[in-house]
This record gives structure tokens, sequence and C-alpha cells, in this order.
């Protein structure tokens, strides 16, 4: 809950300047419209008081109705300008609390634990700041056990992604040795074939020409049992008429 807006309470006796007065009456018109819940209206005379003067109340009481519209990361400049212009313990330590307020509103708890410590600091009884910081702390808390085991999720998944990548790879590459090896083996079988295709044909080829050269070999053998056969035939009719001439004798002339 945020601290409520800062009055002031500065009579006219104390304002030396007119521009002065023009601010005070500008930040009083300001609390009027935040009391009405009209945040906008008191944003611009806010911003009009501190055109004319900066000022502590002027910065913390612009925080709270931007905060109040849910600009919170605007809102925090302007309680950090606030704590940082306060003289007192009590202005700034509701400056630190709403700066508090704040950094939850953003999610940035530990800034937030940070911001109510700092308002404790300033003012260790205020209940509202410790019930806060108690609430800031404990969420806090609970953020860092979310993030450390949305941490360890990614890291198991991380691991289990690249242990999942490792067997992919290792799927493919024995995958890959599987077709290679099984390519290789379908060439050698094709080139086996195709060897044997060739031997067929050349076997082909060439039995013909064997036999024919075979047949052409007997014939010639067989011509030539022939011819040796007719000449022994030839040389033993020429020795039988050699035989009988030689048994025959010679007739006489005187004979006939």
């Amino acid at each position: 809950m945020l601290k409520h807006i800062l009055f002031t309470l500065f009579t006219l006796c104390c304002l030396g300047q007119t521009h002065a007065q023009t601010a005070h009456s500008l930040l009083r018109s300001g609390d009027q419209s935040y009391e009405d819940e009209d945040f906008l209206s008191a944003e611009e005379e806010y911003r009009k008081s501190l055109e004319e003067k900066r000022t502590v109340n002027g910065a913390y009481n612009l925080g709270n109705a931007i905060y109040e519209q849910e600009r919170y990361e605007e809102a925090i400049k302007h309680f950090e300008e606030a704590a940082s212009l306060a003289k007192s313990d009590d202005v700034r330590a509701k400056a630190y609390h709403n700066l508090g307020n704040t950094y939850m509103n953003t999610q940035e708890l530990d800034k937030s634990v940070e911001a109510y410590k700092n308002a404790l600091r300033l003012n260790p009884k205020d209940i509202e700041t410790k019930y806060n910081l108690a609430v800031a702390q404990k969420q806090l808390q609970m953020q860092q056990q979310q993030q450390q085991q949305e941490q360890q999720q990614s890291d198991e998944n991380q691991e289990q992604n690249e242990e999942q990548q490792e067997q992919q790879q290792d799927q493919d590459q024995q995958q890959q040795q599987e077709n290679q090896d099984s390519q290789d083996q379908q060439d050698q079988d094709e080139q086996q074939e195709q060897e044997s295709e060739s031997e067929g044909e050349q076997n082909e080829q060439e039995e013909p020409q064997s036999g024919e050269q075979q047949e052409e070999k007997d014939l010639n053998k067989e011509e030539a049992r022939r011819l040796l056969q007719i000449m022994e035939d030839e040389e033993r009719k020429v020795q039988e008429k050699l035989k009988k001439a030689q048994s025959t004798p010679n007739k006489s002339s005187k004979d006939w």
C-alpha cells in the first residue's frame, strides 16, 4: 500500500517569491485532484508545480499519481528523486516504502527488498513496511527457487537433447555405413555377375570355334587316312604286278 501524499503546510507569509506561491498552489490543486482520485489531473498539476520549483513534495506526489495509473517504470524515477531530495528521515522512509511497492509491481523483487530495508533503517517501527518486506522476501525466495528449477530443467533438457543428438548421429553414421556396405556388396555382386556373363558369352563364342576346328581336324585325319590307304593299295598293286612279272618267264620270239 502506498504512503499517502505529502501535504504542504506553508503559509503565504513563508513564501518569499511569486513562483513559489504558484508552485505551492499548483501542488495543493494536485493534492485535491488526487484525493478525488482524478490521478491524471493530479499528475498535470504536480508536473506544473515541479516546473515552477523542484520540491520533494512535488516529486513524491507526482510519483504517487503516476503509480496509481500503473506506469510503474516512470513512477520509480520520481520516488528516487524524492528520496534524494528529502531532508527528513520520515519523508525519505516514505519515498523508499513507495519505491519498494513499485519494484514489487515490476517484479524486481531484489530491488523491492532493498528499498524496504532502506525505509526500515530510517523508520524501524513502520509495521506496514515490515510486512511488505516479509512478503517481498518470501516472493523473492519463491522466484529464486523457480528460477533454479527452470535452470535445472533447462540443463536437463539440454543434456537430454545432446544425448539424443549423439545417439542420432551414431545411428546416422551406422546407417550410412550399412548403406555403404550394402552398396559395396551390390556393386561387387553386379561386377561378378557382369564378369560371369562376359565369361559365358566368351565361352559361347569359343565353343563353336573349337568344335569346328575339332571337326576340321577330324576330317583332315580321315582324309589323310584314306589317302594313306589309297597309297598303300596302289603300292600293294604295284608290288603284286612286279611279283607277277618276275615269276612269269619271258617267251622267246621263236614261239611266235
